[in-house]
């Protein structure tokens, strides 16, 4: 053999005949006007084949001039038509999902191609792809230049009709997925680069194995006004983006957001608050225990900000939450349960921690027939009573997790339970049922309500009492869900 053979004997390139690669080592040759003899052509030849193959397609990236990839077909899009410049012909592209054990990536199948796609192509195939990575709107995109069919290949993915949160992963689009809305945002508008104005919108979904954050862009968007938290719905043509290193998913107009008559469960662990440490980012429930005015305060652009501060607390202990942006709005008041999803633990007044809940947060506001969390260990709780004595998060607040959320949430009204709620340091015991107690603390709210707070608790009065800030004052009367409603102060 000679040394064009022999080079070709040790490539590891079936889709290359010899013949071909015989051509491409003469035109090297030519190409390089007499400076490679055939050995050093076909080394060169070779070099460039071994690296347009990818070991999967979690390694295309779109600096490579062209790649071949092994992948399973996922799904397969409509073809859609485009108008070019001048006079040139409609276009016509088609994009097709292809996966394989590192990832999943789009195709882009233009012209031709295009209807070859969609009358040759079936969800389940393996296929043999040659073709141009780029950036695309919903992430890489390879251009076909060449696919074929191997019956022979396999490639371990699994085909869903329908996705779980835990099931996404980035890459995936046409993901039609059912959850139960957390929290919901309000429309946001923004300025694209062509002058036109475009909308977004945020909602946080959960289902039995996670929760996810929802962003809905243009006529999505108005989604957002059409449901609460609490409701079922179903994202479907879907695509799963990433921001800030977590995983989001996108509906744009070719998706859609249909309400379900149907029930999905959402199961948080929540971390007793007791057990919470600086730098962290938890889930925390518990009971409102006071809560301030919304304060609002310039940024350093110009704009204005606001901000909500209220103390939750849990059978562990209690902290202070400030509820930043459209989260200062939530109708959070004493007594109210509610969940709060992703909160960064950090440190606040007076060395005291504080969750902060910003973009990322939900807030979930919860039922009002249910106990307070309990302290259990997370990933506590079942399906019969000794499992639900143990719940943390919703689950320890009933069945239905939530009724409104965003800036419509609804107060929770009296408990029947008499399950009690400790102050940390040892402060007054105050029962979800009517107590007779008397609290002793300084006034830091003097609006509607009254606020007291002893160094260790405060606590919410009810009263028609004249009072003043920094004045200490007794307030004596009943407790139900956490406010003190005053037969006297003193």
């Amino acid at each position: 053999m000679g040394a064009i053979e022999d080079v070709y004997e040790d490539l590891d390139a079936e889709e290359v005949t010899l013949e071909e690669f015989r051509e491409a080592v003469e035109a090297k040759v030519e190409q390089m006007g007499g400076l490679a003899d055939d050995e050093t052509a076909a080394m060169l030849i070779a070099h460039e084949l071994e690296d347009k193959e990818v070991n999967g397609i979690s390694d295309i990236s779109p600096g490579m001039q062209e790649v071949k990839f092994i992948a399973k077909v996922t799904a397969i899009g409509e073809i859609r038509t485009f108008e070019r410049d001048g006079d040139d012909p409609d276009g016509k592209v088609a994009n097709v999902e292809v996966a394989d054990e590192t990832g999943q990536v789009r195709l882009s199948f233009w012209d031709e191609k295009a209807d070859a796609a969609e009358n040759e192509l079936e969800v389940g195939q393996v296929l043999r792809v040659k073709g141009r990575p780029k950036e695309g709107y919903n992430g890489i995109e390879v251009n076909v230049d060449e696919v074929e069919v191997d019956e022979d290949a396999e490639v371990d993915v699994e085909i869903l009709d329908a996705y779980r949160i835990d099931d996404l992963s980035l890459g995936l689009s046409d993901v039609n997925l059912k959850g139960r809305i957390l929290d919901t945002e309000s429309i946001r508008t923004f300025d694209r680069d062509d002058g036109s104005t475009g909308k977004v919108a945020n909602m946080v979904l959960g289902d039995p194995t996670g929760r996810i954050r929802v962003t809905m862009w243009d006529g999505q968007a108005d989604t957002v006004e059409e449901v609460d938290a609490g409701m079922t719905v179903e994202v479907v043509d879907g695509y799963v983006r990433e921001r800030d290193g977590q995983l989001e998913l996108h509906v744009g107009e070719r998706g859609a957001i249909e309400e379900l008559d149907e029930d999905v469960t959402y199961e948080p662990e929540s971390t007793p608050i007791a057990e919470v440490e600086i730098g962290q980012t938890v889930d925390i429930a518990g009971v409102i225990r006071s809560a301030d005015p919304k304060r609002t305060f310039d940024r350093d652009d110009g704009s204005e900000g606001q901000v909500r501060n209220v103390r939750v607390q849990d059978d562990t202990d209690d902290i202070r939450v400030a509820l930043w942006g459209d989260k200062a709005d939530y109708d959070l008041g004493p007594g109210d349960r509610a969940a709060f999803a992703d909160v960064e633990i950090q440190e606040g007044w007076q060395d005291d921690l504080e969750a902060s809940a910003g973009w990322r947060s939900s807030v979930t506001v919860l039922d009002d027939d249910a106990d307070t969390p309990s302290s259990a260990s997370a990933g506590a709780g079942g399906d019969d009573a000794a499992d639900a004595e143990q719940a943390t998060g919703l689950d320890a607040f009933g069945d239905d997790g939530g009724s409104e959320g965003g800036s419509s949430g609804a107060s929770a009204e009296s408990s029947d339970s008499t399950e009690t709620t400790s102050a940390s340091g040892g402060g007054a015991t105050a029962s979800l049922q009517e107590e007779a107690v008397e609290f002793t603390g300084t006034v830091v709210q003097a609006g509607n309500p009254v606020i007291l707070d002893d160094g260790e608790e405060t606590m919410s009065v009810e009263t028609d009492a004249d009072v003043h800030l920094g004045q200490e004052v007794t307030a004596r009367g009943t407790v139900t869900d956490g406010v003190l409603h005053a037969d006297d102060v003193f």
